[in-house]
């Protein structure tokens, strides 16, 4: 068995004799049939394993080069590349690495033991610190780590590269581990103590220890204080978010007002940021806890809100559920343009008449869909349009912009449905015409439950085939429209005088519009009719209780219900 560092045809080792060659004094020679040098005495140094290196051929037949076969020739002598050291003593003539050649040295048996702590090892010629060891191959430097008996079994915690601070080499079992060229037989002074180990390291000094420690502990205590810290401040805020009442001011506020939008689907967290950020509230949670004490808090809507700064939240909400502080206008189902366009002139401070004069004159650059405004004899373009909601109008405002927003809500209304198909399953010319008919079930019909059996009032006077009107619609919503009025006590011949294509008392089929702005319930009713057969209907008590008859001689009964009710 070959001892671990000596080379193959080494004497064995014997206790008395340690270097197994008698010491210097006496060199042992041996004949080795593997060995360049036949005869002469052979010392076999620890051999670094290369991948098979030193397995019974030379490091320069790894490398492809020539090696000496000739027992009486020594290789030529290179003095360039003889291995030199300030104050290391010359050597005999060996060859380098770059010549693919490599000379065995005098065998260490001890180089695999470590040196007693802080003690020193002789290098291997049994020299002291200044015998220097054979170089590594420069492409294998740190391509392998290199086995080193030597190495310390027991680190301390600041070999680690964490707490070295080292770079790449950084690890004991590499070369290079301390950050010099990876000669760990060089003490402070330059001087080779003969192994790589400990001792190496600790000819740089122990002081660097100590100063990593430092920088160590330094870090523990950093990261440590910084938790408490961040634990206490999450603590802090915990307990201030529970606990602590929201920054809230006091008051009803300065006498500086400001104008706040709330936008469409905002909720409580939503407008308490718009609140705050226009200075009118102190926080968001202060204004979303009075929202949520106030009982009628859920009813705050879109809209525009002429509000004073520095308001406590509770008068905040107080003041946006005012209807006097509210900067919109409201357009409710049914409601005619003519009353929306004056609502929008009182809120903007315009005078009477401007917004409906801007309506005219733009109306095809508010936003209309191409299938609206198909009839000439349409009295106003955007009738039907201005969908019923909630829209900002405060002070500052163009009348235009407000007309925008009414018009875009209502294509997103119209635009959930497929009107076109929809119109030509119900018999009806176009999307147009469907919206006609929403306005007119909205403007007839008083309760929920009445719209789908008025729309098919509608669809039955309009067939072909009805006989009992001869498809005239007969509504006096129709006739009121076209006079500006709201009135159920026509004369019959103010009526038949009138020949108006908005009077259906004289001209079959629809009008050429809508209307009124229809609301959700009206238009998704007339998309959804009943099919029972009305005809006729009439609000018996002059206002809310609207009865149906499938006959003429049900009508007649049901209109001397409605002139008993009436005085008539």
């Amino acid at each position: 068995m070959t001892e671990y560092g000596r080379g193959p045809g080494s004497a064995p080792w014997h206790p008395e004799d340690p270097y197994g060659d008698g010491g210097w004094g006496g060199q042992q020679t041996h004949t080795d049939p593997q060995s360049s040098y036949d005869g002469r005495p052979q010392h076999h140094p620890p051999q670094p394993q290369y991948g098979g290196w030193g397995d019974q051929q030379h490091y320069g037949e790894q490398y492809g080069q020539q090696h000496y076969t000739d027992p009486h020739q020594q290789p030529p002598f290179d003095p360039s590349r003889q291995q030199s050291h300030p104050g290391a003593p010359q050597q005999y003539p060996q060859s380098g690495w770059n010549d693919g050649t490599a000379q065995p040295y005098p065998a260490d048996p001890y180089a695999h033991q470590g040196a007693p702590y802080g003690g020193e090892q002789p290098g291997p010629y049994g020299g002291g610190p200044d015998a220097y060891p054979q170089p590594e191959p420069p492409g294998r430097r740190d391509a392998e780590p290199e086995p080193r008996p030597d190495w310390d079994p027991e680190p301390g915690q600041d070999d680690h590269a964490f707490f070295a601070g080292g770079g790449r080499n950084d690890h004991p079992e590499r070369p290079g581990a301390d950050g010099d060229d990876g000669d760990d037989g060089d003490g402070e002074n330059g001087e080779n103590t003969g192994r790589r180990g400990r001792a190496g390291r600790r000819g740089r000094g122990g002081k660097g220890k100590k100063r990593r420690n430092g920088c160590a502990c330094l870090v523990v205590v950093l990261v440590f204080g910084g938790g408490l810290g961040g634990a206490g401040y999450l603590g802090y805020h915990y307990y201030k978010d529970r606990f602590a009442a929201p920054p809230d001011y006091a008051g009803d506020g300065t006498g500086e007002m400001v104008t706040v939008i709330i936008p469409k689907g905002s909720f409580g967290s939503v407008i308490g940021r718009k609140l705050k950020d226009a200075g009118v509230v102190k926080s968001v949670d202060a204004f979303v806890a009075a929202q949520k004490d106030n009982p009628d808090g859920e009813k705050i809507q879109a809209g525009a809100y002429l509000l004073r700064k520095h308001m406590s939240a509770k008068s905040a909400v107080a003041m946006m559920l005012d209807r006097k502080s509210q900067a919109n206008v409201l357009v409710t189902p049914g409601e005619r343009n003519a009353r929306v366009y004056a609502d929008i002139d009182t809120k903007l401070g315009l005078p009477a008449g401007t917004t409906k004069g801007i309506a005219e004159k733009q109306y095809r650059s508010l936003g209309l869909p191409n299938w609206a405004n198909t009839d000439t004899d349409i009295k106003d373009p955007l009738e039907g349009f201005l969908y019923p909601g909630t829209y900002p109008a405060a002070k500052g405002m163009k009348p235009e912009a407000v007309l925008k927003e009414m018009v875009s809500h209502a294509n997103q209304a119209y635009g959930k449905y497929d009107l076109a198909a929809k119109a030509k399953a119900l018999g009806l010319k176009g999307p147009l015409q469907v919206v006609t008919v929403a306005s007119l079930v909205q403007a007839e019909g008083k309760t929920h439950d009445d719209y789908r059996k008025m729309a098919e009032v509608v669809y039955n006077r309009l067939k072909p085939t009805n006989t009992e009107t001869n498809q005239l619609l007969q509504f006096d919503s129709t006739f009121n429209y076209l006079k500006g009025q709201s009135t159920i006590h026509i004369s019959e011949s103010e009526i038949n005088s009138n020949t108006d294509p908005y009077n259906t008392y004289t001209h079959k089929g629809l009008p050429p519009g809508p209307i009124g702005n229809p609301g959700d319930d009206a238009l998704e009713a007339t998309l959804n009719p009943t099919h029972d057969g009305w005809i006729y209907f009439v609000a018996t008590d002059g206002e809310n209780n609207t009865e149906f008859a499938k006959t003429y001689a049900e009508f007649q009964r049901l209109k001397e219900k409605f002139n008993a009710s009436s005085g008539n």
